[in-house]
């Protein structure tokens, strides 16, 4: 007897929906960004740092593994939207209250995926303490891709992301993070050039 299997899971059609949830909402833009075009940056970004720390700095990153938890790094905002960060960081009670909601939002999206597939993508959504250094990476990846949205607005003459062009680039200096400095010194210049310069 074969045994029936459900076949109505909805983990991936809540993962085609990233492409509708906006960042950056509290501010104009000259071009709209989403959570899928952010977390493909951001894990094309988390891939270079491992391989930075591998090839520079002696470190052991699994840098296909890093790209792969910075894709899902936001997909529970699918369910919770994207909160701005001056909201989500107010205070400590609403950042308490947030993790508590993207808690929520992790167990909900593993629900929606058959049991035997639930323990592989658990850690996408959850940040386990053995894969902190990966994690750290993505974390840096997520505001470099931040500082990229704030110089393209900035270099189409947007000033509403001026401040936050600024204070990106501190909070990734503060991560104290090599790979981090040198994607910063060696691959963000080029996003101040035009299409031809860079040719």
């Amino acid at each position: 007897m074969v045994a029936v299997i459900k076949m109505d899971y909805k983990f991936f059609a809540m993962i085609s929906r990233m492409k509708y949830i906006d960042r950056w909402a509290l501010m104009r833009n000259t071009i709209n960004e989403n959570i899928s075009e952010h977390s493909l940056e951001t894990a094309f970004i988390a891939h270079a740092l491992a391989l930075l720390g591998n090839k520079r700095l002696r470190k052991d990153y699994n840098a296909e593994r890093c790209a792969l938890l910075a894709m899902y790094h936001d997909a529970t905002e699918i369910i919770t939207g994207d909160l701005p960060t001056p909201i989500k960081y107010y205070n400590r009670q609403i950042k308490s209250v947030y993790n508590e909601i993207e808690e929520n939002a992790e167990r909900q999206m593993l629900s929606y995926l058959p049991d035997d597939l639930k323990d592989d993508y658990a850690p996408l959504f959850s940040r386990t303490e053995q894969e902190a250094d990966l994690w750290r990476l993505v974390k840096a990846a997520d505001k470099l891709s931040a500082l990229i949205k704030c110089i393209e607005e900035r270099r189409m003459g947007n000033v509403d992301f001026a401040s936050a062009e600024k204070s990106t680039l501190e909070a990734i200096h503060a991560l104290n993070c090599d790979e981090a400095e040198i994607f910063l010194r060696e691959f963000i210049p080029p996003y101040d050039l035009t299409l031809d310069e860079q040719a």
